[in-house]
């Protein structure tokens, strides 16, 4: 039967859910997002394991600029002072049509947007009051618009607006005590890594992660450090606590950062309306030491699609046992590697780096930890 689907929401989960519904379901849609436009300026990076991109080629992305793009082969694992622990092979989880791919998030949304920007996208709308009529939902905006819809797709973000109109239980996110720092580089200065691998450095109460985005080798930087209140006008003095361990990384941040703090979803909750979903990190928001942010989003968008084209029976309940079910493992490792890569103690750190000499040598360990993350 053919429904009129709301999704609000022009990030990386609605644009991609809209995507899928245009090229293969007879829905109508419309995405409202409360931005005058899209941030097609932001140009900082993501990662997208070989499962995102599996999902994303089905709406033509594997015909994207190759130039625009990346395929780093592994990771490679370092202190803070630049001293190689070991490494991970991440062409294990490739093959010859889907593989593990860096990009800039603008390049991502500019690819998404593409095929629905003039017909099915809305700039400046925010929810101001919504009803149920019948079997239908009524979203008014502030603009004095509204649309009857059938399904509404909420793909907010983690402080979901369209949550605070559908759900009675509240489920805040927390903010982690850490703020994020990041920078595009264009040249790796004093650091002594492999430009075509993912370099991840561990330091006492931070880690930094950098990776090409584009085959010009642009760096995308990324420092995650603990500190219990956010000041973005501090951000030069935060970043010195990983200066401080290393003076290499000083030219490092002498360009332009953006930062913010980080959140996290404290509870994975259904939605309490069977005409109501949540894909992305408006279903639940993650730390970001799994670098799986834009492919949970992707991921979550995939399923309920799928969900909607089967006409499942019962298509709330199978989507938030699915969605939950790969939340939960996400949501564990992401905490745990944001526990282990923040290490104060040199002993710690000690034990940590024999013990990821030891697993990341056994695949048995690979396939469990990574595999089930990877796995579409």
């Amino acid at each position: 039967m053919k429904k009129k689907i709301a999704i609000i929401g022009a990030g990386i989960a609605g644009l991609t859910f809209g995507n899928l519904i245009k090229k293969y379901l007879k829905h109508d849609f419309m995405i409202y997002e409360k931005e005058e436009n899209l941030s097609l300026d932001e140009g900082y990076g993501i990662q997208l394991a070989s499962n995102s991109t599996k999902i994303l080629n089905q709406i033509g992305f594997d015909k994207i600029d190759y130039d625009k793009i990346f395929y780093p082969k592994g990771i490679d694992f370092y202190n803070i002072q630049n001293k190689k622990i070991c490494d991970l092979d991440l062409s294990q989880f490739n093959t010859e049509k889907y593989k593990y791919t860096t990009l800039q998030r603008s390049v991502l949304i500019e690819f998404l947007k593409d095929d629905i920007y003039t017909q099915h996208l809305r700039f400046g709308k925010r929810i101001k009051e919504v009803s149920e009529i019948k079997d239908k939902v009524l979203i008014k905006f502030d603009d004095n618009t509204n649309d009857l819809v059938d399904i509404v797709v909420g793909a907010d973000g983690i402080f979901s607006n369209t949550r605070s109109f559908f759900e009675k239980k509240k489920n805040k996110p927390k903010f982690q005590n850490a703020i994020a720092v990041r920078t595009i580089l264009k040249s790796k200065f004093e650091l002594i890594i492999n430009e075509e691998r993912i370099s991840l450095m561990m330091g006492k109460n931070c880690h930094l992660v950098v990776y090409p985005i584009n085959n010009n080798k642009d760096l995308n930087l990324v420092c995650i450090i603990r500190d219990k209140k956010y000041e973005p006008n501090n951000v030069k003095s935060l970043v010195n606590k990983a200066v401080n361990q290393n003076q290499n990384l000083k030219k490092v941040f002498d360009g332009e950062l953006k930062s913010w703090p980080l959140y996290s979803t404290p509870s994975i909750l259904p939605s309490s309306n069977n005409k109501v979903f949540y894909i992305g990190d408006a279903f639940n928001g993650f730390l970001p030491t799994l670098a799986q942010g834009a492919g949970q989003s992707i991921e979550s968008a995939y399923e309920l699609f799928n969900l909607l084209k089967e006409e499942s029976s019962d298509v709330q309940n199978s989507y938030f046992q699915e969605r939950s079910k790969k939340a939960k493992i996400v949501k564990t490792r992401t905490n745990l590697n944001f526990f282990v890569f923040h290490f104060s103690s040199s002993f710690m750190q000690i034990i940590r780096n024999f013990f990821m000499k030891f697993l990341l040598k056994r695949k048995s360990f690979i396939k469990v930890y990574l595999g089930k993350v990877y796995k579409s």
